[in-house]
């Protein structure tokens, strides 16, 4: 009795033993996975749909596959001719090996493998021998895997690793390759062919041996029938179908965009916000515009959607494989021209220095050594900020700019996000007004989405997502209503205002710019739901003579803008303290007459004499202490022809005199814009932070 137990006591502890040692040995040499991580990046659309795939770092077109990628009729066909019992064994199919080691005895020659598909991927995996030794390490790395991964994990392994002849190696990869389209649209003929194609991918290699790949792909359809997988007649009309007799290019859609990301993320999957249908539509647009040039122009388009500042299309040329045709020409910074004036005009609605409705002077006017002339070398004399924007004129924007200053200018662009380009490393001066920089044409789009969305800019988001990036102040929401109402009224170009021109689905405020010599044509424009920017001209920068962004540009913008879904939102409603007038003399009276302000209309000794107001409390960048009770602070200006308006960010507070002092109550902690303007239309601003003590 003692001998017997301890005969099973050493036993049981062999066993554990053993039980041990393998999985030590297991763990210290698990499979190598390696080229199965080693796969072709991906850009997708954010629907999934591929927008551009690349070379794996070995050189090969191996696309992750998921089997929910693939069609359930291909599935089904692969698992019925290459491993019946796929789901119920643990990566041998006992059964299935003598089979075929039966079949070998009595033919003298190999019927079928018996390999599972587990053991296919362990042979795809680590490439080996097929003989007894190669089997062996088969059967070890099948029980490695199977203890490892699930079955469809498994199977997403073979349906990226299956090889589809020469460097293409996976279902997705082979189908957008031989048939341009993704694996869950293959029919019967073309499944079967990618059943057959992994058994000799050299020798039925479809664009190469044609003959062969259809009869691998036949004698697959036979076998189908034959287990019952599709009926006779089904198999009958797939095999009338031929096979593919050449590669066809992988898709290549949005390539610059692609491009940059994946060098920027180095990651095998970037699934971006772009819409795969607006994406598609802007391609086709822009090259089919393109075609009407000829003189080597080309063009370059954005789409955004305002609400979420979500990059829905972009196109950073026509022809990528082209001469030049890689330069990303949607995010070169290039001359704006005329296309940052509606900026220039929402800061002086802002500092409320000027309102749409103001008089100004169109005529020849020099500033300093500097005497910008209009386009057309006319002068249109008295006009109202509303016409002189919507015209595009240049002296009284370059007149607007001297009030608001070059400096402040491009630094309420540039802290909104968008990079600019300077000739020169001094201080910005009065011809960035004309398009004396350079901005991209994704961040021009990016400022425009502001004018829409109130006066916030905001960085566009390109991967689908990421979180919101921080909102920069423009300027208030009531000059970015003025500056919606303005643009709202721009011209259409030559030719839109019959015809399609009359049926506008949306209302579209637009601008238009052309740089120096003709060089840049641009068109940026904004509905309730979507910014659009086109920006046209030559890769190299060289001029293009009577080539303008009102007829080179514009027409391609409005047709974008039909290409897009409908607006579900309504226009924003007027803002609280905007000033609706019907006309100039309805205005305040420093807002009436807009001058250069050296040149204000003289005033009695006594006030011209009168420095312009300065704000005394509360100082530009102070943190104010909210008052413990609802008692209201008051704010105090130095200087200033009475009477004092007040705004706090953007709202007017009231005007009022010495004897009238101006109260403010805050409405709780945050940053506070605080501008006062005096008759002259002089004016202060500071920024305060209210905080509360604790």
């Amino acid at each position: 009795m003692g001998d017997k137990r301890h005969r099973w006591t050493v036993g049981l502890f062999t066993a554990l033993g053993c039980l041990c040692a393998l999985i030590t040995a297991d763990r210290a040499n698990p499979p190598d996975m390696t080229r199965a991580q080693t796969l072709s990046p991906e850009v997708t659309a954010q629907d999934g749909a591929l927008l551009r795939a690349f070379l794996s770092k070995d050189g090969a077109w191996r696309i992750r596959t998921t089997p929910g990628q693939v069609g359930p009729r291909y599935l089904a066909m692969l698992q019925a001719y290459e491993d019946k019992r796929f789901e119920q064994h643990h990566g041998i199919d006992g059964m299935a090996m003598l089979r075929a080691a039966w079949q070998l005895a009595r033919t003298g020659h190999i019927v079928s493998g018996g390999s599972t598909l587990t053991m296919q991927v362990a042979r795809l995996l680590e490439p080996h021998g097929h003989g007894i030794i190669g089997k062996s390490l088969q059967i070890v790395r099948a029980a490695q895997l199977e203890e490892r991964y699930s079955k469809d994990e498994i199977l997403s392994l073979y349906l990226t690793l299956a090889p589809m002849g020469g460097n293409l190696e996976g279902v997705r990869a082979a189908s957008l390759s031989y048939f341009g389209k993704e694996p869950a649209s293959l029919d019967l003929a073309e499944s079967a062919l990618l059943v057959a194609l992994p058994q000799s991918p050299v020798k039925q290699r479809p664009d190469r041996h044609a003959q062969a790949a259809l009869k691998g792909r036949n004698k697959v359809l036979a076998r189908m029938v034959e287990d019952s997988v599709m009926t006779a007649g089904d198999a009958a009309t797939a095999m009338r179908e031929g096979v593919p007799f050449a590669r066809q290019p992988m898709p290549l859609s949005a390539p610059h965009l692609a491009q940059r990301l994946v060098i920027k993320e180095k990651r095998d999957r970037i699934v971006t916000t772009l819409d795969a249908g607006i994406q598609a539509a802007a391609e086709r647009l822009a090259k089919q515009e393109r075609a009407y040039f000829d003189d080597g122009a080309d063009i370059s388009l954005v789409v955004v959607e305002n609400r979420t500042r979500n990059l829905v299309a972009y196109v950073g040329g026509t022809d990528y494989w082209g001469r030049a045709g890689q330069v990303d020409l949607a995010a070169r910074a290039r001359s704006p021209g005329s296309a940052l004036k509606p900026f220039i005009y929402g800061l002086a609605f802002d500092n409320l220095v000027l309102h749409p409705a103001s008089r100004m002077q169109d005529e020849a006017t020099s500033f300093g050594d500097y005497a910008p002339k209009d386009f057309d070398g006319q002068f249109q004399g008295a006009v109202t900020a509303r016409d002189a924007l919507q015209m595009s004129l240049n002296i009284p924007a370059v007149m607007v700019l001297d009030r608001v200053g070059p400096l402040a200018f491009t630094l309420a662009l540039q802290n909104a996000g968008a990079h600019l380009a300077f000739p020169t490393h001094d201080a910005p001066t009065l011809p960035v007004a004309l398009g004396g920089l350079g901005i991209s044409l994704s961040d021009i789009a990016m400022l425009y989405a502001g004018i829409a969305e109130g006066g916030q800019a905001q960085a566009l988001r390109v991967i689908a997502g990421a979180p919101d990036a921080p909102r920069h102040r423009l300027f208030g929401p009531i000059a970015a209503w003025y500056l919606r109402d303005v643009l709202d009224g721009v011209a259409l170009p030559d030719g839109w205002a019959m015809g399609q021109g009359l049926l506008k689905k949306r209302s579209i405020g637009f601008k238009t710019g052309t740089s120096y010599g003709f060089r840049d044509a641009w068109a940026v424009g904004f509905s309730n739901d979507y910014t659009v920017a086109v920006w046209v001209g030559r890769a190299d920068g060289t001029p293009r003579p009577g080539h303008i962004g009102r007829e080179s540009g514009a027409p391609i913008l409005l047709k974008m803008f039909g290409l897009l879904p409908p607006d579900k939102r309504p226009a924003p409603p007027v803002p609280s303290g905007a000033l609706i007038v019907r006309a100039t003399d309805e205005l305040p009276p420093a807002l009436r007459v807009f001058t250069r302000q050296n040149t204000a209309p003289a005033q009695p000794m006594q006030v011209a004499q009168l420095p312009p107001p300065a704000i005394a409390f509360p100082p530009n960048g102070a943190v104010v202490p909210l008052p413990d009770t609802k008692d209201a602070l008051q704010f105090k200006a130095d200087g200033g022809h009475m009477p004092l308006t007040w705004l706090v960010n953007g709202a007017p507070l009231g005007s009022f005199d010495r004897f009238a002092p101006a109260f403010y109550t805050p409405t709780g902690e945050g940053m506070v814009r605080v501008t006062v303007v005096d008759a002259d239309g002089r004016s202060d601003t500071s920024t305060v932070r209210f905080k509360r003590l604790r």
